[in-house]
């Protein structure tokens, strides 16, 4: 488990990749979690702030997700309670235009077989964003079909857009995500954590 980790934190395999981005940025690989946590959070990979600060979620994204976790800070950032595992470990950068940049599929490739073999107490996962559904679920679908679909999954396995403000216009235009998905999401979420 340490080397693991160990060798993920100090992975450079996307050294020159990110160093012909806008940002020209070094790797930072951003490392949370811990084999014994119960809920796994798959995400897409770290924004500049998380690159920053090297602590997953530290955004105003993360803000929404706590929120529709129904989670406080501490109880999130506890990585024996809760594993999140992006897609990729570092921030991708931004293109020309200021947008983010995909995950490296190198990244995955690598490293998350090795992970997620490791967290085998994992009782409910979280995937947040299309980039983890289509890995996860091993299909493409829309993102919304993948979230309204949860039912016949099962409370163990949950699809949620990104919480970005980018995807205001997509909450407005799904009403169902807070009526019907969030409230049965926290509910699974403190009995996973009781």
């Amino acid at each position: 488990m340490t080397d693991l980790r160990d060798a993920l934190r100090h992975c450079t395999l996307c050294q020159d990749r990110f160093a012909a981005t806008a940002t020209a940025h070094a790797p930072r690989p951003v490392v949370w979690f811990e084999p014994q946590a119960r809920v796994l959070i798959a995400g897409q990979a770290p924004g500049m702030r998380v690159h920053l600060s090297g602590r997953p979620f530290t955004d105003p994204s993360g803000d929404r997700l706590r929120d529709w976790l129904g989670l406080d800070q501490e109880t999130f950032y506890d990585q024996s309670r809760i594993a999140i595992v992006p897609m990729a470990f570092c921030f991708p950068g931004y293109d020309a235009r200021g947008s983010d940049l995909p995950p490296p599929p190198v990244c995955s490739a690598s490293w998350r077989e090795g992970v997620l073999a490791m967290l085998d107490q994992v009782r409910l996962t979280i995937l947040v964003g299309s980039y983890a559904a289509r890995y996860h679920l091993g299909r493409k679908m829309s993102l919304t079909a993948a979230a309204r679909d949860w039912r016949p999954r099962g409370d163990d396995l949950f699809v949620l857009p990104h919480p970005s403000w980018r995807n205001n216009a997509w909450l407005k235009k799904n009403p169902w995500f807070a009526q019907d998905v969030l409230p049965r999401l926290r509910t699974r979420v403190q009995e996973v954590l009781a």
